[in-house]
């Protein structure tokens, strides 16, 4: 009996070892036509194809040369928060008080505490939307018999140092709703947006419809023409944190009906002014707003507080809709909790201390950021391979494995910043080889769209 175990064991390695070696000539060949694509004369690609069960190397082209990853270095991101944190952490934010309540009047500011949480004044989920947020608020101070406040409304940020964006990000993004920078006190994902009307003719000036809903603290120099028929959306925004100015510049098509969204540049500011009017409207006023990078944050007592999604669900929009905010208010959480501070820095060496524990070289993972939204990110493929090899084996797959997007009939996650295409993800050959993959291209020539179609023909093969 022992005997014929042995034999059967040496037989299913042999055929495991001749269906790896088919299913390498078959990407091999494939490859090689998509190498040789003049899309690609000038690129640099790096690909990957793990067995995603024995973590061997099915195929590798140019696996250990680090390219900037775009937004597929999510996937790292999101796996080194879910290991360490745990898929049901929790953000909390606090609201309290300093002073003293007497007759329903708080003598004192009304302090709401950020804790991190990226999620606060979301429209993603029900429980995090503005209106519950501030109507939450509310409630408690109703219930506290509070009806005037003598102090101020305190956006407190204080918990995180006032960097705010990763090093490396570009002055293009950081004024746009993708490149909002990160805080202790987040709302509404540090976005906001606004709505237009174009001119007449081509050149002309473009109207801000909605100039009544835009934050007082806020100067937007509009210098916006209007673009031709079908040239869609070239709007951007230029400002940097805690400024009151926001330039708007670029070309908004003739025939467009689209709100753009703009970066907040000062979220716990935003927060307090939209509690402020919110209990005013419900008559609980108060004397001001304000943030505690304008005043000293007092010691406050305790109303109540406020509790995130489960990072789980975070995790699945962060992937699903690429949130770059999300990744960089995680990575930020990395460092304050496994590191010296709530830094991009420490965040950074928390993930890469956890990966070298596990064996994989942080000279591989040169990143300075958690989203993938600088272009001096470098990752090699065989790294982001790995990392999702090891993600299957972990208790929290399922909830990592479902927040991954589909394109072309996969599971994985795309990245894309000018001169980058990216996927990573999971695929089944023949339904009977399990692989993870990470392709990724830096400085095609030629059209996204027409890159995207012929990365798919290719990934074709792991299906």
């Amino acid at each position: 009996m022992k005997k014929i175990f042995a034999i059967l064991s040496l037989y299913l390695i042999a055929f495991s070892s001749v269906q790896a070696q088919t299913l390498s000539a078959k990407i091999n060949t494939a490859y090689h036509k998509f190498s040789s694509d003049p899309q690609l004369k000038y690129a640099t690609v790096s690909f990957t194809v793990l067995n995603s069960s024995s973590e061997e190397l099915i195929y590798g082209s140019g696996e250990n040369i680090g390219v900037a990853t775009a937004s597929t270095l999510k996937t790292i991101t999101s796996a080194t928060a879910l290991a360490l944190l745990g898929e049901d952490f929790t953000f909390k934010t606090e609201i309290g008080y300093s002073g003293s309540i007497e007759n329903g009047i708080l003598n004192g500011d009304l302090i709401i505490k950020g804790g991190g949480d990226p999620t606060l004044g979301s429209w993603r989920w029900e429980s995090t939307t503005k209106n519950q947020v501030l109507n939450k608020i509310l409630f408690v101070l109703q219930q506290k018999g509070i009806k005037e406040i003598k102090g101020k409304i305190l956006g407190d940020d204080s918990s995180w140092d006032s960097q705010s964006l990763p090093t490396g990000w570009i002055w293009q993004d950081i004024g746009n709703y993708y490149g909002a920078g990160t805080s202790a006190l987040t709302w509404g994902e540090n976005q906001f947006e606004l709505s237009f009307i174009p001119g007449k003719s081509v050149g002309s000036g473009v109207k801000i419809e909605n100039e009544e809903g835009i934050y007082p603290f806020l100067e937007i120099k509009n210098e916006l023409t209007t673009g031709n028929h079908g040239s869609g959306d070239n709007v951007y925004a230029y400002s940097a944190p805690y400024t009151n100015l926001i330039y708007l510049r670029g070309t908004y098509g003739i025939d467009l009906k689209k709100n753009i969204g703009l970066s907040l540049p000062n979220p716990a500011l935003a927060m307090a002014f939209d509690l402020c009017q919110y209990l005013q409207k419900n008559n609980i006023s108060s004397i001001d707003f304000t943030t505690s990078r304008i005043t000293t944050t007092k010691s406050s007592n305790s109303l109540m507080m406020i509790t995130s999604p489960p990072l789980k669900e975070i995790v699945y929009w962060f992937n699903q809709k690429s949130i770059n905010l999300y990744g960089e208010q995680l990575l930020r959480t990395l460092g304050e909790k496994f590191g010296k501070s709530a830094s991009t820095v420490d965040g950074i060496k928390t993930l890469k201390k956890f990966w070298k524990e596990k064996g994989i070289d942080p000279e591989t993972l040169n990143i300075g950021d958690g989203s993938g939204l600088s272009p001096a990110d470098r990752v090699t493929s065989l790294t982001m391979a790995k990392v999702l090899c090891d993600a299957k084996k972990q208790t929290w797959f399922t909830s990592y494995f479902k927040s991954l997007p589909v394109y072309n009939d996969m599971k994985m996650k795309s990245g894309t910043i000018s001169g980058v295409l990216g996927y990573a993800g999971y695929a089944s050959v023949d339904g009977k080889t399990p692989v993870c993959f990470s392709l990724i291209i830096n400085n095609y020539s030629g059209s996204a769209s027409a890159m995207r179609q012929k990365m798919y023909q290719l990934l074709n093969n792991l299906k």
